[in-house]
């Protein structure tokens, strides 16, 4: 395998490596929080949305989760770089990496093709905060290439009757999301706030929806799980999170941001 200059080759620490670039966009723990919320069985077709350099089907492999799982990104260079990975693991047979625009994801897929669908969209507004000038970061980061409706509007296109979507995504925008989703026949049924430590408010949010029409939601609910704390004081992962990175106490992740 060759790795670039601008390229570091870090381990997962799970028999998978990943291809990042050094100056470019790095996942972070909320790829890897949201791998293991996301109920997906060995045997469904899975479609990650804007999946960057592919942290998400590496993931999805490491745990058995998805039969097949494409990759749909708009990014050229973040594609490629999840190409090589699949390859360089020896996962072709497993993932499949598309480039293009979720977008127009009617365009590139067909209706109702796939059983689940993960997500780890871009976060931020243009507006808010400052848009890096790096555009594979810009583009990560900002609703620059696509908006959370977008997504949303992709997922309910592809998703079979009753598949799902997992994602995750600012606290801050936790009621606007909620929204959007039933908006787009996409009924969430499960929400797990995720805290940087017990004593501070969420910061990220976990959830899944079902895709139904809006005809024929039933009023479930949506269940809410504990809050996932990650630190239990600066440094120290609780155990949960220990368990999530497949570490004992004490241990380190692979390179991230």
């Amino acid at each position: 395998m060759e790795i670039h200059a601008d390229e570091t080759w870090d381990d997962l620490q799970n028999g998978y490596g990943i291809l990042q670039a050094k100056k470019g966009f790095r996942f972070g723990i909320d790829a890897v929080l949201l791998a293991d919320f996301a109920g997906i069985s060995s045997e469904e077709s899975v479609l990650d949305l804007g999946c960057g350099s592919g942290i998400l089907p590496l993931l999805l492999c490491a745990r058995g989760k998805g039969k097949h799982i494409t990759g749909l990104e708009i990014q050229a260079e973040s594609a490629e770089l999840a190409r090589r990975s699949a390859a360089a693991n020896r996962l072709e047979d497993r993932i499949t990496i598309v480039e293009g625009d979720l977008r127009e994801a009617d365009s590139v897929f067909e209706p109702a093709s796939f059983d689940t669908v993960i997500s780890n969209p871009p976060y931020m507004l243009p507006s808010q905060g400052k848009v890096s000038p790096n555009g594979q970061i810009a583009a990560a980061r900002h609703e620059i290439c696509c908006t959370f409706a977008d997504v949303a509007a992709a997922a309910r296109f592809v998703l079979k009757e009753q598949g799902r979507l997992f994602l995750v995504h600012r606290a801050v925008r936790e009621q606007e999301i909620l929204h959007t989703l039933t908006d787009h026949d996409l009924q969430p049924v499960r929400l797990r706030r995720v805290q940087p430590f017990a004593q501070k408010e969420a910061n990220l949010i976990l959830a899944e929806a079902v895709r139904s029409p809006a005809e024929s939601q039933k009023s479930c609910g949506l269940r809410t799980e504990p809050p996932l704390i990650v630190y239990e004081e600066p440094g120290l992962y609780t155990q949960e999170v220990l368990r999530i990175y497949g570490m004992a106490e004490g241990g380190r992740p692979c390179r991230e941001n």
